[in-house]
């Protein structure tokens, strides 16, 4: 269990990134919003949850590759941007924001001989959008459990199996059918960089954003959070889980200074 100060001094410093996060994508004109777990927290506690240990977001496809091309020479040096290209030993298909101010080992990089970056970090997730159809939703749910299946593993992919190049071609199946964002009856969908959970929204429970509270400040949300969260959660999410069941992804944390 981590102490609650050690936490605490990581959620702040992870609100830090989010915070020049944000600056960067509004200097741009990038949308993002906060999602899964940050996005629970901002509606259940206007900030952390309590035990959560890292920020999670979300941005369009096109948003997420300007990010992307930008955000290396934007940032600043307190920020390493991990993905595969920039970190070859990183396990995952998505971006990372790790702090080079404090690191986190994860229980399934326990007592493992770990190649990359490991500093707290901010996840940031392509989204998609896809025909609402019968035929659609039963191709996303299975591509993403696909892709689960021959994911490295971690808290939420345990017997996951590490094979890069059968996750490109499946993340690039789903990235074949992105409708763009103009038709108001198509739904969003994880790109599949992040393949926890199957769900799809609403368009226009998504846009426009909306700003939410969280720890004080205003960050960007889904336009119905309630609607958002339902889709992710088969739990009641307004109320706290029991003890047993607040997960979390840290073994140990450190800070650098």
């Amino acid at each position: 269990m981590i102490d609650p100060d050690t936490l605490r001094k990581a959620q702040l410093i992870m609100l830090d990134m989010l915070i020049e996060f944000d600056a960067l994508c509004k200097k741009h004109q990038l949308q993002y919003w906060l999602d899964s777990g940050s996005l629970l927290g901002a509606v259940r506690h206007q900030g952390f949850i309590p035990w959560d240990d890292d920020i999670d977001l979300s941005m369009p496809v096109e948003d997420y590759q300007k990010f992307l091309s930008i955000a290396e020479g934007e940032l600043s040096g307190k920020i390493f941007v991990q993905n595969r290209q920039t970190d070859p030993h990183f396990k995952f298909d998505y971006t990372k924001l790790r702090s080079n101010r404090g690191s986190i080992v994860e229980f399934h990089e326990k007592e493992r001989s770990v190649d990359y970056h490991q500093g707290l970090f901010v996840d940031i997730f392509p989204m998609l959008t896809i025909e609402e159809s019968a035929a659609d939703k039963k191709n996303y749910d299975d591509t993403l459990a696909d892709i689960r299946a021959v994911s490295s593993i971690s808290l939420h992919t345990p017997n996951g199996k590490d094979d890069p190049a059968k996750r490109a071609t499946l993340v690039a199946s789903l990235r074949e059918k992105h409708q763009g964002w103009e038709n108001s009856q198509s739904k969003v969908i994880y790109g599949g960089e992040m393949a926890d959970v199957a769900a799809w929204f609403d368009m226009d429970a998504v846009f426009p954003l909306t700003p939410i509270t969280f720890e004080e400040l205003h960050f960007f949300a889904p336009h119905n959070p309630s609607h958002y969260l339902d889709a992710i959660y088969s739990f009641d999410y307004r109320q706290l889980p029991p003890e047993n069941m607040r997960t979390i992804h840290a073994h140990s944390i450190t800070f650098a200074d």
